[in-house]
């Protein structure tokens, strides 16, 4: 699949807007798969704020996002408009307190430092 602008600017756009950005399958209080619930509970436990899009909503957005990201699989996360990584990724940065130290080192507000 090749990305379109229009998708692309509004994929920017989203990332653009937010600090901290998760694109997942249902949004953070109804997670639609396992992996985004993971996803989106690290974001929680972290404390920070983050936007989100349902990936399931929009077909364009779903295809354009692997796309974008050159990355196979959602969930992804976006910090400061820069590809973080999936569900996995993001576990084994929240366990080793990597996860943390990014958002710090980025001045993104977390419950915990």
């Amino acid at each position: 699949m090749e990305l379109d602008n229009n998708t692309k600017e509004n994929i920017e756009k989203m990332i653009g807007e937010n600090d901290v950005f998760l694109f997942m399958k249902g949004n953070p209080d109804f997670p639609m798969c396992g992996f985004s619930s993971v996803a989106s509970a690290i974001l929680k436990k972290c404390g920070v704020e983050f936007g989100h899009c349902n990936v399931l909503d929009d077909e364009e957005i779903r295809e354009g996002i692997k796309v974008f990201s050159n990355w196979p699989t959602i969930p992804q996360l976006y910090i400061k408009k820069e590809f973080v990584g999936g569900c996995d990724i993001m576990k084994e940065m929240a366990e080793s307190g990597e996860l943390i130290e990014l958002f710090n080192t980025r001045g993104i507000k977390t419950e915990i430092s």
